[in-house]
């Protein structure tokens, strides 16, 4: 787990997001889902602030998605997928693409991390240079 409040929160909104893309929504679909503004939703996939509770357990009645996991990085969302690794890219996904000040909209950035997990389980990886370039195709 991580050491530092922010690694913790990064990390949290990272499962977040993974856990929306598994459900195939936009940020703006899940903020309304939970009941929330799109912009308070983005600060918890981006790490800012901590989701709430209430939050949380809409999250799990509603797409059933395991909070041991979200919370904590235990259990998997679904078995047989490599959630570590996932959230890995993630994690390295927004943390490249904050320190180069790339914005992409949430759908483009599923995307890419939907294509990059999908060529890591059928053990093609990709080189985070083929992400990069991915990402210049994909900017606004």
């Amino acid at each position: 787990m991580a050491e530092r409040a922010e690694d913790y929160l990064t990390a949290l909104g990272a499962r977040i997001a993974i856990a929306r893309n598994e459900q195939a929504l936009s940020q703006a679909k899940m903020a309304e889902a939970l009941g929330m503004s799109l912009r308070a939703y983005q600060s918890y996939e981006l790490g800012k602030r901590a989701i709430p509770v209430e939050a949380l357990i809409k999250l799990h009645r509603q797409f059933d998605v395991d909070l041991g996991w979200i919370l904590l990085g235990v259990e998997a969302v679904r078995l047989k997928h490599d959630l570590d690794k996932l959230e890995e890219f993630e994690v390295a996904l927004d943390k490249y693409l904050s320190e180069n000040g790339i914005k992409l909209k949430s759908e483009k950035r599923g995307a890419i991390a939907a294509r990059w997990y999908r060529s890591f389980l059928e053990g093609k990886e990709i080189a985070m240079d083929d992400v990069h370039t991915w990402i210049e195709l994909l900017r606004e």
